[in-house]
């Protein structure tokens, strides 16, 4: 669905892209991180052809689009045809309301007349602003422009909606409507390229994420890999609760006292069968014991340093 290959983009003397790698599927919900001044935002308008690169190959929906400099401008009008774009920061027509805001959008993909009207009718309910569809736009909040901005990215039904920064400027019922919008435009067979800062919000969107920084990729890979590998590089966090306490004093591990025979343990494998029985020998029982996962911001933050 989006392929880029040692894309190069320098701005003076800043290499905003340095032979960035990245490689999002059909069907995938890729969430791509990075902090600021990482390439997150290059990297997307280099793929919708409104930055130019120096050097590289990006492929959208099995077109090669870019290579070596160039534009294939042809088959670049031909994939945009095909994608929805939400931008971060985005100036909608403040004199206009949402129906005619989303008509001037649909006309410009030549839309039918009927068509068109059962498509902005069908999407101004999805994001919940059909109520006030004939209010002009200047009067809205930042979070109902952010909603109106999803529709006119949905308008044209694409096939890989990318979204930036989506759910900057909205309250918790409109992030949680936000998610279960994107969520069912996967179910219905979109690819969604997801960036954000916000990492909570990928983490319980996305199913693959992709973290840049300085121009490079430095981590691609499902969540769940992800967390495996971190844990496994840094070490596993037990936390146990036992019915009695014990001498910890043989242990080869890192143990921490939480409160009364709860403790914390560090160690460098998977020691859960090993706990179990050091307890047992001491004549205590296990009353639960969790393996505590990392975030995905402490794994982000880590590739960060």
């Amino acid at each position: 669905m989006i392929v880029v290959e040692n894309l190069v983009k320098v701005y003076k003397d800043v290499r905003a892209l340095d032979s960035l790698n990245l490689e999002v599927k059909p069907g995938q919900m890729y969430g791509f991180l990075g902090p600021n001044c990482a390439g997150k935002s290059t990297t997307i308008l280099s793929l919708l052809g409104l930055v130019f690169p120096q050097d590289g190959r990006i492929e959208l929906l099995g077109e090669e689009v870019f290579n070596g400099g160039r534009f294939k401008e042809g088959k670049l009008v031909k994939a945009k045809a095909k994608i929805g774009y939400m931008p971060e920061h985005a100036t909608l027509w403040d004199f206009l309301t949402p129906l005619q805001t989303l008509d001037i959008i649909g006309r410009a993909f030549k839309f039918p007349k009927a068509e068109r009207e059962k498509r902005i009718e069908e999407l101004l309910k999805l994001v919940n602003l059909w109520e006030v569809r004939n209010k002009k736009v200047g009067k809205f909040s930042k979070g109902m422009r952010q909603r109106l901005l999803l529709a006119q990215a949905l308008i044209n039904d694409p096939e890989l909606l990318i979204l930036d920064e989506p759910m900057t400027g909205l309250d918790p019922r409109g992030i949680a409507e936000f998610k279960e919008i994107i969520q069912e435009q996967r179910k219905s067979g979109k690819t969604v390229f997801f960036s954000s800062h916000i990492l909570a919000h990928v983490e319980e969107v996305c199913d693959t994420v992709g973290v840049i920084v300085k121009g490079k990729l430095r981590l691609e890979d499902s969540i769940e890999n992800i967390k495996r590998e971190f844990l496994r590089k840094a070490g596993y966090t037990i936390i146990i609760e036992i019915n009695r306490p014990v001498n910890w004093s043989s242990a080869e591990w890192n143990v921490t006292p939480l409160g009364k025979n709860k403790y914390r343990v560090v160690a460098e494998d998977d020691i859960r069968e090993e706990l179990h029985d050091f307890v047992a020998s001491q004549a205590a029982k296990v009353l639960t014991m969790q393996v505590k996962e990392p975030s995905l911001e402490e794994i982000f933050l880590k590739l960060v340093e």
